[in-house]
Parts: C-alpha cells; sequence; structure tokens
C-alpha cells in the first residue's frame, strides 16, 4: 500500500521554537511553504484550526490556485458552520480543485477554547453532535434526492445540494480522539483515524482499540491510520540530537518571552490538559525523554502535549526505519511537520519523503514474493 505523507499549511512563519512576526494571515508565506509542499511530494497538507486562526477553506483555495497536485485537509469543527452549508462548501472546493479536498472534523477537546467559539456542549455531547454531523455530510454528498432531517442537534427539510463532490462516493473524512466517546463515533464514520505518536506499544493498542470499535459498526477493515510526528534530521545521529536541543532551548526561552494570547492560552493549558490524546502523550513523555529507538518527548512535556509535539530524531535512514516500524502496525500515512516549517517540508522532500516510500516498496514487494512461493 502506498505511503500518504501529509504536512502543515501554516498562515505565518513560526513554531513552538521560533517566534511568529507580522500579521497574523500572510498569503506569500503560505503560498510558498504550499508549493513547497507540493515539489516535496507530499499528498496532502493539513490546515488547521482554532478560534484565533484564519479561514482554512480560503486559505486551501489560495494554496490551491498555486500548486498542481497538492491536496488539502481542512480541519473542521461541529458546530460552527451549520453540516447543510459545510457539505456545499468542501463539495465546492472540491469542486474548483478537481478533488483535492478532505476534511479533518475536530469535535474539540478544551471547554474554554470551544466556547470563544460559542459552543457550550459538554465534550461527550461534542461527540454525539460529530456523528450526527457526519450522517449529514454523507448523506447530502451522495444523495440526488432531497433530504429531511430531525436529530438531537440539527433539524431542516427539503435540503437538496446541486454540487457533489469530485471525489467518490464522498470527500475524504479523517478523524482524530482518543477518549470513549470519540472512538466510537470516528470508528462508525472515519475514513482516516489520526494519532498523535506514542511509542510503538501505545499506538498498537490505539489502533486495536479503534479496529475493535470499527468492527461492532462492519468496519474493522474500512479504517486506515495516520500518525502524526516531528522529524528531526540531521546527516549524524549525534549532529541530530544537537539539533533537538537547540529546539528545546529556544522553545523553553520563547515560552517565557512571549506573552502573545496564544502563548497564555498554551500556558493554560500546559497546566491542566483537557482532552485524553494530551494526557496520553504526557504518560508517554513520563517513561523518559527518549522512547523506543529515538521518539524524542521533551516538547510534549515542555507545551503540556498540546498538539503533535513528540519527535523522531537521527539521520534520514534512522527516521524512516522508525516510520517504517509504525507501518509495520498498521499506519499507512504520515502528518509530518518540522520546528522550522518551510525549511523542514524541503528537507523532507529531498531526503526522507523518497526514502520512505522506496524502502516501503521494497519491503511490499519482498513480502508478495514470499507469499507467491
Amino acid at each position: 500500500m502506498t505511503v500518504e505523507f501529509i504536512g502543515i499549511l501554516h498562515y505565518r512563519p513560526g513554531s513552538e521554537s521560533i517566534a511568529g512576526s507580522g500579521p497574523a494571515v500572510q498569503p506569500e508565506f503560505a503560498r510558498e511553504l504550499a508549493k513547497a509542499h507540493d515539489t516535496a511530494g507530499f499528498d496532502r497538507v493539513l490546515i488547521g484550526y482554532s478560534s484565533a486562526s484564519g479561514d482554512g477553506f480560503i486559505a486551501a483555495q489560495h494554496a490551491a490556485a498555486h500548486t498542481e497536485r497538492l491536496g488539502f485537509l481542512v480541519a473542521h469543527r461541529p458546530g460552527v458552520v451549520a453540516p447543510t452549508v459545510a457539505a456545499r462548501k468542501f463539495a465546492t472546493l472540491d469542486q474548483f480543485t478537481g478533488g483535492r479536498a478532505s476534511v479533518n472534523i475536530i469535535s474539540g477537546g478544551d471547554d474554554h477554547e470551544q466556547r470563544r467559539d460559542g459552543d457550550y456542549l459538554t465534550h461527550d455531547e461534542r461527540y454525539e453532535r460529530t456523528g450526527e454531523y457526519i450522517e449529514i455530510l454523507k448523506r447530502i454528498w451522495t444523495s440526488d434526492a432531497s433530504i429531511d432531517h430531525a436529530g438531537r442537534h440539527y433539524r431542516f427539510e427539503d435540503n437538496v445540494s446541486s454540487v457533489k463532490p469530485v471525489q467518490k462516493p464522498h470527500v475524504p473524512i479523517y478523524f482524530s480522539g482518543s477518549s470513549d466517546a470519540a472512538i466510537e463515533i470516528g470508528a462508525r464514520f472515519a475514513d482516516v483515524y489520526m494519532l498523535w505518536a506514542e511509542s510503538l506499544a501505545g499506538t498498537r493498542d490505539q489502533i486495536t482499540r479503534i479496529r475493535a470499535a470499527a468492527a461492532r459498526h462492519g468496519r474493522a477493515d474500512a479504517i486506515r491510520f495516520s500518525l502524526s510526528v516531528r522529524p528531526i534530521l540531521a546527516p549524524t545521529e549525534e549532529k541530530a540530537w544537537e539539533r533537538a536541543r537547540s529546539i528545546l532551548e529556544a522553545a523553553k526561552a520563547l515560552r517565557e518571552a512571549t506573552t502573545s494570547t496564544v502563548a497564555a492560552f498554551l500556558r493554560r493549558r500546559n497546566a491542566a490538559p483537557a482532552n485524553t490524546g494530551s494526557l496520553r502523550l504526557l504518560k508517554v513523555a513520563a517513561e523518559g525523554a527518549v522512547v523506543d529507538k529515538r521518539l524524542w518527548t521533551e516538547i510534549a512535556s515542555l507545551t503540556g502535549a498540546s498538539g503533535n509535539s513528540t519527535a523522531l530524531v537521527g539521520t534520514a535512514e534512522q527516521v524512516a526505519e522508525s516510520l517504517l516500524d509504525y507501518r509495520a502496525i498498521g499506519v499507512d500515512a504520515f502528518l509530518i511537520r518540522g520546528f522550522d516549517p518551510l525549511a523542514d517540508a524541503i528537507q523532507y522532500g529531498e531526503e526522507l519523503i523518497p526514502l520512505v516510500r522506496r524502502e516501503a516498496a521494497l519491503r511490499d514487494a519482498a513480502r508478495s514474493g514470499a507469499a507467491a512461493e
């Protein structure tokens, strides 16, 4: 099976270790970052969502105009836009990009962040709403007849959308969440289930839990898995760890010096993570600064695991080996982003992505040959 690579489309330069500067939305930077991912061989880029960030649909349209084949995974929160409207928005984006749209459904794991956009449902209620939301999206994308709906969270009559996605049967649905409520909904509806990089054992456990839940809905083999991780590459292992340490020191200094709203929000989350995924990453970090061969956890510890924050450190060959270890337990998509977004995306395209795909193809061919004997 082909290995999928997902990057990140940022609105401006910056990361945990590099201070952002200038306007919150910088079209020229977003354009260059999208073009770099397109050239590097990424399949798609995630455009994140927060109550303080730009609009993902508009960012995807801007990036699509400057790329040839790159797909756009737009993070989308149920409850902010009506599902009937969202279905038309994603179908329209898919049409204008020639089938390059996908949606990352995020129900939200932090009550305070949700309330910034006027969402006052509880954690489990949000996931219940998400299930209803995705069901509506799929019906609108796939039905030519008018639709009525009367559910707990949404009600409408005689909805007919004249625009359908290019991709069939519908726009791909990516999903994330580690709580029991999340897994129950993701198991029913997700095409790709997105995980943050834990140890191999922890990741295997997550995949087993999700597949078991999916089996109850007859979907055990219908879900693929994506792993989000931060590769830190250098020509030698020693230099890679030197680079990791410099990133950590820069991140520490930046957190102490920054007084922005975003930094204050991250510090608050650091005190008491509200979502299960962050708690899982912090549990991994408690096992040590390095888990398995080269999974580095110190940025997760520093930030309270506020997002994709564990890293694989080493040469391109060593990091590729670790990615392939995850592939061996059921992961076939990797969301990789660096601490220097543009430079790292270029480096991944030159050193890491071709290596992983080449080795994966060789291993697949060897297995096929052995099975045929």
